[in-house]
């Protein structure tokens, strides 16, 4: 039987995941920034990886970069096909994958599977959204980036967790040819770097794998419902060890779930979600506050690790690198009861 690359999901805890997104990410103290590089530049990294330690989390998703056209992470790739300014100077990626690597834990980059989402980067990759429009200079562009990204973090990056792979995205009309070059750049620098497709998954009644060499389910979900993963957006919820169609033994059940804040800082549920709860406003410089208890979250963990997967908690973050420290007091008592 085929082995996961993402098996040691099933021993470790939990994982946490943020969005950290530059300049979009709210700064907790406003202050002037004068450019993509300033905005990297100023990110707390001691106390950031501070934050993650005390969390007693497992394995680190970080955003190399989402929908704004700006990474931060230097790439060669897109600096010739874009010009400079769009990566940033400093590798803040790369110095978290050293940090998170220091702790003895996993790390995992986030990176949306498309790259048209300003008229600039479309230009750049030959990225269009045209149905059914030629789209193989666009995939070699991207994953030509992917890869360089590959290759800088080498051993370092655990895994990928590809976001929007959605039914209209371009892999689908050519799985066999567009997966192969996503999975091969993506292991471009480490042949065991796990990979996750996010189709929007429990979101939308997923359990399965978006192709076969996929590692762990990217297992999006907005909610729980009293500790249990909701599932298509409603009063269902997934319980792995019943739940039907069962992914493929390779690809490990994988929950994500924000547990504060709606993936980002500020946010309000919007009603398409059909939120079981209500949104509470943030205090002035404050991440909200938690949404669930330690025994929501350690039902969820166990249900999830009881099929050998795993889960990770994506949690609130300020442009300064600063999270929420009551959800860091609540992950922290989490990791006190899961062993």
């Amino acid at each position: 039987m085929k082995t996961s690359r993402a098996a040691w999901m099933g021993h470790g805890k939990f994982g946490v995941m943020v969005h950290w997104l530059s300049a979009r990410t709210p700064q907790q103290y406003p202050h002037a920034t004068k450019d993509h590089n300033d905005v990297v530049d100023r990110f707390d990294l001691a106390g950031f990886l501070d934050s993650f330690r005390r969390t007693g989390a497992d394995w680190l998703t970080f955003t190399i970069g989402q929908n704004t056209g700006y990474y931060a992470s230097p790439n060669r790739v897109l600096d010739r096909l874009a010009g400079p300014g769009y990566a940033s100077d400093r590798d803040l990626v790369l110095e978290i994958a050293q940090g998170v690597k220091k702790l003895g834990k996993r790390f995992i980059a986030y990176i949306p599977a498309a790259a048209g989402f300003t008229p600039e980067a479309k230009q750049a990759f030959a990225w269009t959204d045209e149905k059914d429009a030629p789209m193989d200079e666009g995939q070699r562009r991207f994953t030509d980036f992917i890869a360089e990204y590959a290759r800088r973090y080498g051993t370092l990056l655990d895994g990928w967790w590809f976001d929007g792979v959605y039914a209209n995205h371009p892999m689908h009309r050519d799985l066999p040819v567009y997966s192969k070059l996503w999975l091969d750049a993506a292991r471009a620098g480490n042949p065991q770097a796990a990979v996750a497709l996010n189709d929007a998954s429990f979101c939308d009644g997923h359990t399965l794998p978006v192709v076969d060499d996929q590692d762990f389910l990217s297992g999006e979900t907005e909610f729980l419902l009293q500790g249990k993963a909701r599932f298509k957006r409603g009063m269902e919820t997934v319980t792995p060890a019943t739940h039907r169609p069962q992914p493929p033994a390779h690809c490990l059940w994988h929950c994500l779930v924000p547990i504060d804040v709606m993936w980002e800082t500020g946010i309000n549920f919007a009603d398409w979600q059909n939120p079981p709860i209500a949104w509470v406003p943030p205090r002035p410089h404050e991440i909200e506050d938690p949404l669930y208890t330690v025994d929501s979250l350690e039902t969820v963990v166990r249900d999830f690790k009881a099929v050998g997967g795993g889960v990770t908690f994506n949690i609130g973050i300020f442009q300064e690198g600063t999270v929420g420290p009551k959800t860091v007091e609540r992950l922290a008592a989490l990791a006190q009861r899961v062993r």
